[in-house]
This record gives structure tokens, sequence and C-alpha cells, in this order.
């Protein structure tokens, strides 16, 4: 039988004694007196783990001792801190009888060192800066960052992680939860994970709970029990992250449960404290990691088998006893949310599932200060011993990182490329302006810090360009130049549309249609047309680049498109998805030369409903290529078919036989039609939290001077409208065609917390609002028109708006089949929405097109069979049942129907639910990586013409 210490190991700090001890002792306990009432409760996530800085002792099972290094204490002599310690044995459950504490006095630390931040027992904080700690030594008694490191801490700072086994196992009865793992970038010790039916999202708090995780790690996460949760930001009651860990023993004296009883309780607190939201704590039975690695590219193996199968028909059902415990769960934090609105809960990592890409590609600069003044000192003492001049294999150089959400890194000096290497020796201090990326090779249990290696060497970080290939590099964006193989795949620039391509579809040339564009755009992907017809209807025609006549599937270019998965642009600069050769070239709808597309044609009446529609692939001819102030002079009646003649070259060159009344006249008439379209949208319940729109001015040189807002017009939602509409009706036929491989998109409802903080904001300061379902955008109308003379303070507005806001996302229909209330879009206001419009940028546009021809495909098949089983004469063999306004469920359900509609599948190659997700959630990732990379040079661009300003401002006034 084991001992007791062995069952409960105990952390014993040897004392620094202090003349003013019994004073502050005297101090101490008027203070936890005073305390004793308060309910705020600590993180268990530091009864597992030793969260200190100096040097401790912790007894082992044989009776020794063994040093190590906390991880996040720093106080300078002059503020000494007095708090208690207590360390649970990592693999056993948890339980009061299993907690010893034992007393540590005041500790005596460097004044040299910066007040640091601890990371105390729920994320107390108890100092102003973040809490790394300093390890090792220098001379003259100075404190170095990682000299010789590797020799410093030898026992465990973190708790290990558990066993994948263990993990599976808790997670099928509930007591944990794999989640996403995000970090605040305002404060590093705040991380947040969102739980799937948990309305507000559990705190991480303190490097000890967040366990060595890195933003954007899938991890496995513990919600700890209710006594431990926080309160809410901005709640009236005091919120725990306040506390100090001296309170949060003072806490649990306060309950009693040192020794293992329960006095000072109340029947409430002990009610909640056995609400744990799992059926037990987990042993932890030491840590085997099972390292997944993040696929760069998705290969379509599987495709869909071929049956058309209803809603009902395609459900499966999955063994329910792990998901009902899973729920239960689930709903037991719910209901204390619901009780508690003012708490959030807390938790802790207890294993990382799979590690984020951005451990692989960490931007930072070398601190490289302290280093030579520890050389320094090497060299003060090369007398005595020569070989301190000669670079060490333990010698480590900080690097800190740019972005806040990542901690300092470890680099070994001898593992640095040559050419800094080099710098150092000589000295050369400039090296800490070089802009590095480096990448994480480990962070042990007995590491503060991670351990890494410098990847590559950007530059001088004063430089934008140096600026600009860190921000690329950091986001994984694909700068390299397009692989042979995929450029094989495409035919040469004189390609033409071959005749079958003419007999095969509809021919359009003769329409008088038009791209309306950005003045710069190079990759025009849509186009425009309006007839009026004799019936006195109007057929509006929108008209995308069949992109996927050149990409097929599962080729060199399609892999390289779906690894790319978007475009990215930068104002000055575009990374495309596709070779411009196909993207600027021969899928692009350039004027004045025949091009492939797939169009959408809508009979609209009067009242602007949609009576009739037709989808199918056709060859078109663009007239001209209009800018967006082009089409907004011809909306603000600047130009109109008398003034045409006149304005000569400021208007686009005139392809075909088309004149330029004919290009006005459509231009008024879509105008026309899209404000009918826009006011239904919002009298839906449609929101537009859009502010002004930041340009920046350029020099010749493409450095940015300056800057202006730019407000969207009338020309821009004459696009917007219709391709709104054109890509409802693409997923509108996606999904009836294949419920379960449909590639659709995504907005979930906003933070309701944050909403209603939003609106109690407005209502202090006199601003009626609604958040209400429909009422929203109206209600910000109304304050635009009362802000109407304070443009800045509404687009203040607009943006703490956009906060409670979720991100959009791709989705697989298949995956959220048995909820499709979560399918619909929340800013759209729409049921179903996906993404056609863009192909030559966006990879899922690609998908939606290739799944669109497949149910055409499929319709096409399904009519000629009835027409053989009829005999009917063409024609007669009915309207369309797969594409039409009109969906024939029954043809879908029929023998006939499910034959056609899989071997179009099959042609096609619509990829399976569960592959499909694959690519939706890479397509998710490449997506915000493109969002961060424009927002961060959007930042850069700022700084640096704000730079420029403030130096013509200097020169003024000297």
């Amino acid at each position: 039988m084991k001992s007791s210490s062995e069952q409960s190991p105990v952390m014993v700090v040897e004392r620094s004694e202090d003349s003013g001890e019994r004073e502050k002792e005297k101090k101490k306990n008027k203070r936890r007196s005073n305390r004793r009432s308060k309910q705020n409760s600590p993180n268990p996530a530091l009864s597992s783990q030793n969260d200190l800085s100096g040097e401790s002792s912790v007894p082992v099972g044989n009776g020794g001792k063994t040093r190590c290094y906390a991880s996040s204490m720093g106080c300078s002599s002059s503020k000494q801190l007095e708090f208690d310690v207590h360390l649970l044995s990592e693999h056993e459950p948890t339980t009061v009888s299993r907690i010893a504490f034992s007393s540590m006095p005041t500790m005596l630390v460097n004044e040299q060192q910066e007040d640091l931040l601890l990371s105390g027992p729920g994320g107390s904080m108890l100092a102003k800066s973040y809490p790394e700690p300093v390890v090792g030594g220098g001379p003259h008694g100075k404190l170095l960052p990682f000299h010789q490191f590797a020799g410093q801490a030898q026992s465990k700072i973190f708790a290990p992680y558990w066993s994948m086994d263990t993990v599976n196992e808790a997670l099928e009865k509930g007591d944990v939860f794999k989640v996403l793992f995000r970090v605040n970038a305002h404060n590093r010790l705040e991380a947040y994970c969102k739980i799937e039916g948990v309305p507000t999202d559990v705190l991480i708090s303190g490097i000890a709970a967040q366990n060595r995780a890195m933003d954007g790690d899938v991890v496995v996460v513990k919600v700890d029990p209710f006594s431990f949760w926080t309160k809410m930001k901005g709640s009236i009651a005091p919120s725990n992250n306040l506390s100090t860990s001296e309170d949060s023993n003072l806490h649990l004296e306060a309950n009693g449960e040192v020794g293992g009883s329960c006095k000072g309780k109340s029947k409430m607190n002990l009610v909640l404290e056995c609400a744990d939201f799992g059926n037990s704590l987990v042993p932890q039975k030491g840590f085997h990691y099972d390292e997944s690695t993040c696929e760069s590219e998705v290969v379509h193996d599987n495709y869909v088998n071929g049956n058309h199968q209803s809603a009902s028909e395609s459900s499966h059902t999955a063994p329910s006893t792990g998901k009902d415990e899973v729920s239960n769960s689930v709903g037991r934090i719910c209901a204390m949310l619901s009780s508690y609105p003012s708490k959030r809960p807390t938790g802790r990592v207890v294993a990382i599932i799979e590690k984020s890409p951005r451990r692989d590609v960490i931007v930072g600069f070398l601190n490289v200060k302290q280093w030579f003044y520890y050389r320094e000192g090497c060299k003060q003492n090369a007398k005595k011993n020569k070989s301190l001049l000669s670079l060490s294999n333990r010698e480590y150089i900080e690097i800190m990182p740019t972005d806040p959400r990542f901690p300092k890194l470890m680099v070994l000096v001898s593992g640095l490329p040559d050419c800094i290497k080099k710098r150092l020796v000589d000295e050369d201090a400039t090296v800490e302006m070089e802009l590095v990326a480096a990448q994480i090779d480990n962070w042990s249990d007995e590491s503060p810090f991670p351990e890494a290696h410098v990847s590559r060497i950007f530059g001088r970080g004063s430089e934008m360009e140096s600026q600009i290939n860190a921000i690329l590099h950091e986001n994984a964006i694909c700068c390299s130049e397009f692989s042979p193989q995929s450029l094989s795949c495409l035919p040469s620039n004189t390609w033409e549309v071959p005749k079958d391509e003419l007999q095969n579809r509809k021919d359009i040339r003769n329409l008088c249609l038009f791209t309306i564009d950005p003045s710069s755009a190079t990759d025009l992907d849509d186009a425009l047309s309006v007839q009026k017809l004799p019936s006195g209807l109007v057929r509006v025609g929108v008209h995308i680049a069949d992109v996927t006549y050149f990409v097929l599937p599962e080729t060199a270019l399609d892999m390289e498109a779906q690894v790319r998965s978007t475009s990215v642009y930068m104002l000055r600069r575009k990374i495309p998805m596709l070779p411009p050769l196909l993207s600027e070239s021969l899928g692009s709808l350039n004027p004045g030369v025949d091009r492939l597309a797939f169009s959408i044609f809508w009979d609209f009446n009067s009242s602007g409903n949609v009576v009739d529609r037709w989808i199918g692939r056709t060859v078109i001819q663009s007239c001209c290529k209009l800018s967006y102030e082009h089409a907004q002079d011809i909306v603000d009646g600047m130009i109109d078919a008398e003034t045409c003649n006149t304005l000569g070259d400021s208007l686009p060159q005139l392809h075909g036989h088309f004149e330029w009344a004919d290009v006005v006249g459509s231009v008024m008439c879509l105008h026309g039609i899209s404000k009918t379209l826009r006011e239904k949208r919002f009298d839906n319940g449609a929101l537009r939290l859009e502010s002004s729109k930041i340009v920046f001015l350029f020099d010749e040189c493409g450095v940015p001077y300056d800057s202006t807002l730019c407000e969207r017009k009338d020309s821009n939602f004459i696009v917007e409208e219709f391709m709104l509409l054109a890509n409802l009706t693409a997923a509108e036929i996606i999904t009836r065609a294949f419920p379960d491989s449909a590639l659709l998109r995504r907005h979930p409802e906003p933070n309701m917390r944050k909403l209603r903080e939003f609106e109690a904001f407005c209502c202090k300061h006199g601003l009626e609002l609604d958040t209400s379902s429909g009422n929203f955008q109206q209600s910000l109308e109304r304050i635009k028109e009362k802000l109407k003379d304070d443009s800045e303070l509404f687009n203040i507005l607009i943006n703490y708006a956009s906060r409670p806001m979720q991100l959009a996302t791709y989705f697989c229909s298949g995956a959220l089949k048995d909820n499709m209330n979560d399918w619909s879009h929340y800013a759209l206001a729409l049921p179903l929405y996906t993404h056609f419009t863009s192909p030559l940028r966006r990879y899922p546009d690609i998908v939606v097109h290739r799944t669109l021809a497949a149910a055409i495909e499929a319709e096409h098949l399904y009519m000629m069979d009835r027409r053989v089983s009829l005999k009917a004469r063409p024609g007669e063999e009915g309207t369309r049942c797969f594409t039409g306004i009109c969906f024939r469920k029954d043809a879908a359900e029929s023998s006939e129907g499910k034959e056609a509609l899989a071997a179009a599948a099959l042609k096609h190659r619509i990829p399976c639910s569960e592959l499909l997700s694959h690519v939706a959630a890479y397509c998710n990732e490449r997506k915000l990586a493109s969002r961060n990379v424009k927002d961060a040079c959007d930042k850069l661009y700022m700084w640096v013409s704000v730079k420029r300003k403030e130096v013509c401002f200097l020169h003024l006034d000297l």
C-alpha cells in the first residue's frame, strides 16, 4: 500500500524570514476575515500544477525532494507577496481529502525583474504584465532568460496530458469536451472555448489551466464545477478575475474544504458544488500524445454512392448512449447559465488533440540584448574558464512574437542560421531588428516556454515588404508559382470555344450583357443582362464564368486550387487561386470574346416576384466592361443615351452590334429591380452592418501616404442583389437534388449576451434599439437618421453592433441534416445560402458548380428516360423537375430519378458527406486566413501612412 505522501504530494516551500513577518501575518488574517463571505472561487486548474516562480521542494515517493521552477510568479523584493499553494495528484480522482495545504511565506526575487502577472487559481490576476518566468542566471547576479535553460528546470511545471484512451472514454461520458482553443489578443492569460450548444464560451484562465495549448489548437477541456465559475465581465458583482491567490485559499477555508469538512458551507453551495458537469473527475493515467496532422490536401476518393435519399431515408442513427451523455452534460451547463446568467463557466485543458498550424509560423524578433550582456560576463570570466567564450549547446535566446496571443519562444543559439550566428559573434545589435519566423519543436511539461528554431528571415521589421511577407507566411498563404503539372491542365492562350460546346450549350451571344467591377479588376467572374418580354415580364440573367470546364476533378490543377482555396487580395497585390491564364484570360468574362458560362434567368413580374427560372450552361460574349463609377454615373443620369457620344474616351470600349443606349437602358432597368429586391430583403429581416470603407492612396513607389473614406453606392447594390439571388437559387437546387452532399454557407445567430449589452449601451445614450428579429435593421436606420450630423459616432455604433455577430461558415448539408434550423443565414435572413458566383477566386464555388452540373444532367437523363417510356415527342416530356421553381420530389424519389441522380453524381465527382465536410472545414480555415491577411495589411498601410504624416508634420515644425 502506498504511503499518504505518495498519494497526496504536498508542495513545501523553504521559508524566507522577514523582520516584519508578524505584522504581515496580522494584516493577512484581517484580510482573510473580511473576505470569507465572498463567493468567488478559484479555478481548480492550479490544483494540479505548481504555478509559482522561484524554487520549491516537492516530496517524491522515496522521501527525497526535487528542485523545481514554477511557472508564473514574479514580484520585486519591495513588493513581497504571500500566498498558499496546493498540489493535487494528477493520477487520482480529486477529492477534498486529497488536497493538502502548506503556507508559503514571502519570496525574495531579484529587483531587476519586472512586475509580472501571476495567474493564480481561477485565473486570478495578481500583477500587471505577462507572467513569463525568468530562468537562469548571469554575471553580477543579473537574471538572464534561457541561458543554459535545459539544466535549470527539471521537475514538472504543467500537468501531464491525459492519455487518448482516457480522453475518448471521458468524451463519450460527457466529462470533457473537444473544442477549439482561442486566445484573447489583448490578454494571453484569457482563452475561450465554444462548446456546441452552450450559449456562453468557457474561460480558460491562466497559463496553468491553458496547459501549453496555443491559439488554434483543438483541445480537450474539462469544465470546472459551478463553485469555481467566474463572474461575467461587466457584471455588477465582483469577479474572481481580480481576486488574489490568497483569496482562493481563503474561499476554500471558508467553505470548510480543508480537512474534508463542510463547515461554513451553505446548503445552496453544497448543491452547486455537486453539480459537476460530467459523471466523475477522470483520473489522469499518464499522457500519450497522438499527434494528428492537418491535411493540406483533401483527396476525393469517395463520392455520392448513387441513390437519391429523402431527408427521412438519409438519416442514420448513431449509438445514442454517448450522445445522450454529452447532451446531458451540455444541458446541465445550460441550466446553470440560465439560473445564473452573470456567471461564466471556467475550465482547464487536459489534452491537445490537434496542434494549430500557427505553431509552425510564429513571427517575431530576437531579443539579443540580454544574451549580449551574458556574453560580456563570459568574457570577464574567460581568464578562469576559456570555454565560456565558445557558443554552448545549452545557450538560448528568446523570440518575442509579434502576435500577443503566443508565448515567448526559446531558441538554441547554436541552432540559429549561420548568418545570424555570425552577426551575434560580431556583436551586431541590429540583429534584433530582423523579423524572423520560428517553428515550435517541443513544449514539455518541465519547461515554462516552448522550444523552437528559426525557419525564415524576412528582413528588417521596419520595411513594409518584410512585414507583408511575414503576414503571408504566418497565415500559410501559398505564394509560389503554379506547378508545371497544374499549368499543363490548361489549353494554350489561343483557345477558342469548341464547336461541340456551341452545340451542347445555349448560345446567348446575341444578348446585351456586360460586367460591372472595380476599375482595376482583372478576374471577371460575373456578367448581367436584362430583357423585356412581350408578356410584360422582365427576364434578368446572371452569367458566371464556367470554371469547371477547365478545372476537372482530381487533376493537378483541381488539387492545387483546393489547397489554395481562395484568392488573397492586398490592395496592390493579388495571390490568385487559379493560374492567371485561366483567371484573367480563358475563364474571365472579358468583353468582345466568346466565353463559357453558367447562366441563371429569372422572369420577374411587376411586383418584383420571380414567376419562372432557367439554369444551364451557355456561351456568351460581354459587350463591355463597366466600372462601378461608370454604372453609378448612369444611375445618377450623368451618362445617358444622348451624352454617350460626347464622352468619347472616358467610356469603355463597346463590342458587337450594341449601342450605348442599350447598355444605359439595361443598367437603369437592373437598378429598378435591384431596389425592389433590396427593399424586400430588409423587410424580411436582413441586416447590413457596414461602415465607411477606408481607401488608401499610394505614391509611385507603392507606399501609402494617405487614406480616405468611401461609401458604397447604388451601383454596388445592383450587382450585390442579383449575386445574392443567384447564390440562393443555386443553394435551393443543389440541396433538393443532393440533400446529403450540398455545400452550403450558414451564418449563426449573434451572441445574445453581447447583443443585449449593445442594446443597453444604446439605451444608456438615448438611442432606441430593437434587436428582435426583423426590427434590427430598421432600428439602425432610425439611429442613422438621428445621428446624420455625427457620422463618426454612427460608425462606432456599427462597429459595436458587429461584435456580437458570429462568422459565416461553409458546411455540408448532410452533416446538419438533423438540425436544418442551423442552415440559415442570419444577416441575409435566408433559410439557406451558398456561394456560386465567384469560381475564379473561391474553391467552394467550383464545388457548387459541379453539383449544379450534376443536377442539370440528372434532370436531362430523367426527362430522356420519361420521353422513351411515355413515347412522347420532344418538348412533351414535362417541365423541369430538378432545377425549376417547383421541385418534383416524386421524380427524385422514383427509381428512374434515383438512377439519374446517381449517375450524374458519379460523373461529376460529387463528394460524399464526410469528405465534403472536410472540404468545407478546410475552406473555412483558408477564408479566415485570407481575411486575416487583408486586415493585417490594412493595419500596416494605416500605420505607414500615419507614420509618413508624422514625419511631414515634424519637418513642418522644424
